[in-house]
């Protein structure tokens, strides 16, 4: 009898035994995940731009691109992009900004830099009759020697037959290189200049020399004969 009350108490101690170390693997287990998540959660939290972040963490921007969805598609679409000035920064120079603040024009407009430097050459020549020099020069020499350089036509020599060669255009139609007339009392056409932007044209005036003036100028308005346009 008293062996087997020995048996029975020793088999119980082993089961003691045996079941202390399988509880202490599982809470070693416990214990190790527990150590992580202490780990992780000692991590300091960083802030970039306003974004609260913890190291090791994938952050996915808040901003979204400028896109649209295309009417066929799901897809999305990059948006439209402005379009560049057909004229680059660098070739943008003193003359374009002075004759665009002249002329009351966008910058963009003062492309023909050719023109423009041809006007300059010219700019406040003294106006005689018959002159056809930079020392003096009248109205329609002036537009020859002009459309000359820049566009290689040829003209006539007086602004009554340059206004028989050329095409009649309407005022509102006026581009840059055009021919603007302008009549004297009688009604025959005695002056011409080169019609820039904006109203504003080029010519070799009685008083000024070659300067630029506006067509609706009230002087002007007045002895205004029409537009011309010479095609090579």
């Amino acid at each position: 009898m008293k062996n087997c009350l020995y048996v029975l108490v020793l088999l119980l101690t082993l089961t003691e035994i045996v079941g202390c170390k399988s509880v202490h693997k599982i809470t070693d287990k416990d214990n190790s995940t527990a150590a992580i998540n202490r780990k992780k959660a000692t991590r300091k939290v960083q802030f970039i731009d306003g974004i609260e972040i913890t190291p090791g963490s994938v952050v996915k921007s808040k901003h979204k691109p400028a896109t649209t969805k295309s009417k066929n598609s799901e897809e999305p679409v990059i948006a439209d992009i402005p379009k560049v000035s057909k004229i680059k920064i660098e070739s943008i120079n003193q003359l374009q900004f002075k004759y665009a603040i002249i002329l009351d024009t966008y910058i963009e407009n003062i492309a023909n830099t050719n023109l423009y430097f041809n006007i300059e050459e010219w700019w406040g020549t003294n106006y005689c009759m018959g002159g056809t020099t930079k020392n003096c020069v009248d109205c329609s020499a002036f537009t020859g020697n002009i459309m000359r350089d820049v566009y290689k036509i040829n003209l006539p020599r007086t602004a009554a037959e340059q206004y028989a060669a050329s095409d009649r255009i309407d005022k509102e139609n006026l581009k840059e290189g055009d021919l603007v007339f302008f009549k004297a009392k009688h009604g025959y056409v005695n002056h011409v200049g080169i019609y820039l932007h904006n109203n504003k044209f080029v010519h070799a005036s009685t008083s000024n020399g070659v300067m630029i003036s506006d067509l609706n100028e009230h002087y002007w308005q007045g002895k205004y004969a029409g537009g011309g346009r010479v095609v090579n």
